[in-house]
């Protein structure tokens, strides 16, 4: 007996449907086969009647009644077959074996027969039980003499040649039913071992072992199926990593800073210290506060967009002067790496987007081409149309540049190309994901040792498109 599960339904199935499907053909094919038979066999007896009467019609069989009923049995006579002639009220007169019972034949043919048609018959015969069937026709001698001739033909041979047959064909029945079910349990086995299989291995992935892998060469869905499980125990692996190395990293950035805070604490609360000093101490946790707050706000930001937690305040927005804003932000860490900070802006561009948030994206962007720039060196940030629902700004720098393997995977969550700048590996991350908010895409070309190039792509305010150009009222963010 078969377990429950898929491979007893697809078996079951199977089965059933061919099962059905023979029971259909065969049936049909039997009473085919029987119809044609017993079709043969009436065509063939009344195909005798019919050229026995041609010949009745000439006259030949005129005479007394006891040579009327010769000349019937001879010339209607069939071999292997009995034939009876009777009064039209059913009563036997003589027969082709001589045995002249003393009783009136009731079946069905006689009466059909007296109303003019062919009539037929198929039953047991009384006394021998033996299956037969009667065909009866009507036969008019003279203006005087009619009678009813009866042919008596046994079925049993036909009937035990259908018997064979029907065993033959019950047995062609199994032997294809064992077949398809030897080929339903390789079908079956076919789906649910892979399926087990795979079911085993993602039980080890529920548990936490992720180096597990589904192996074989499985096709279609299946193949498909365990690909995926593949590639999403390859992506959860890959995310654990990247998970250790944040917390490493965030782990190291928040160091840094709390080690600073406290040890300027204790210095400052020890006291004898002079004014400069001080002044010096005070300036320090004063920045390292800014960076922790700095770090927190970031982890928050991400944390928002990943639940779609974050909400945008839409209004309208001067670009330049948002790129304005941007720049004076960086100015002092640009200064002291004396690198040159250029603005290409048109005069009136406006777009609708939340004006905190696209200045977190736009600082983030000048912010890292700041970091990866060397020293004397320029940063050139521009806007411009693109077309009539289009603008794009571009952050370009002249600094160490991406490689084409870190520029597919720089944008990733915790990703960072140099550990040694510091940072979450979050902020392009976050930024491309408010862009997007924004309706808008960052793109990114880089080559290594040579500069780095993104560009922000945003619509352009409804008023804006088709190059309208609104009078100038600058929002301040």
């Amino acid at each position: 007996m078969i377990k429950k599960g898929m491979r007893r339904q697809i078996v079951l199935h199977y089965i059933l449907v061919v099962f059905v499907a023979l029971l259909l053909v065969e049936t049909t094919f039997l009473l085919a086969i029987r119809t044609y038979y017993y079709d043969s066999i009436y065509t063939k007896i009344t195909t005798q009647i019919s050229a026995a009467e041609s010949m009745v019609k000439y006259g030949v069989l005129n005479g007394t009644s006891a040579n009327q009923l010769k000349g019937l049995l001879d010339y209607f006579n069939l071999e292997y077959t009995e034939l009876e002639v009777l009064t039209l009220k059913g009563d036997i007169l003589t027969s082709t074996t001589g045995f002249q019972p003393d009783r009136t034949i009731t079946t069905s043919d006689v009466p059909e027969a007296v109303g003019g048609s062919i009539g037929r018959w198929l039953g047991r015969q009384a006394g021998t039980n033996e299956s037969v069937m009667a065909v009866s026709k009507m036969v008019r001698i003279n203006a005087h003499d009619t009678y009813i001739l009866r042919y008596l033909t046994s079925m049993e041979g036909v009937n035990k040649d259908l018997l064979n047959l029907t065993l033959l064909s019950i047995g062609i029945g199994v032997v294809v039913l064992t077949i398809v079910l030897l080929l339903s349990f390789g079908l079956a086995n076919s789906i649910v071992r892979p399926l087990n299989n795979i079911t085993a291995v993602s039980a080890q992935m529920a548990k936490g072992k992720f180096t597990t892998r589904i192996k074989g060469d499985y096709r279609y869905e299946i193949g498909a199926l365990a690909s995926t499980l593949n590639y999403m125990a390859d992506e959860i692996v890959r995310s654990n990593q990247i998970k250790d190395d944040f917390i490493s990293s965030i782990s190291h950035e928040l160091r840094t800073p709390l080690t600073s805070i406290k040890g300027w604490s204790e210095t400052l609360v020890s006291g004898g210290y002079d004014p400069e000093e001080t002044k010096l101490g005070v300036g320090i946790i004063s920045r390292e506060s800014d960076r922790l707050i700095g770090l927190v706000e970031e982890i928050l930001d991400f944390s928002k967009l990943q639940q779609n937690e974050m909400k945008l305040s839409m209004g309208q927005v001067d670009i330049k002067v948002l790129l304005q804003e941007t720049l004076l932000n960086i100015w002092a860490k640009a200064e002291k790496k004396r690198i040159h900070l250029l603005l290409e802006c048109e005069e009136t561009i406006f777009i609708k987007a939340d004006a905190n948030r696209l200045k977190q994206v736009f600082l983030n962007l000048v912010d890292n081409a700041v970091k990866f720039s060397p020293e004397d060196s320029s940063i050139v940030l521009s806007a411009e149309r693109l077309s009539g629902t289009e603008m794009a700004v571009t952050v370009r720098d002249s600094g160490i540049g991406i490689s084409e393997a870190h520029l597919a995977r720089v944008r990733d969550r915790f990703f960072q190309v140099d550990a040694l700048n510091g940072g979450t590996g979050l902020g392009l991350a976050i930024s491309q994901q408010i862009v997007e908010l924004h309706n808008g895409k960052l793109e990114m070309d880089s080559e290594l040792g040579k500069g780095t190039q993104v560009t922000v792509i945003l619509p352009l305010e409804d008023s804006q498109q088709g190059n309208a150009r609104p009078s100038n009222s600058p929002v301040t963010s």
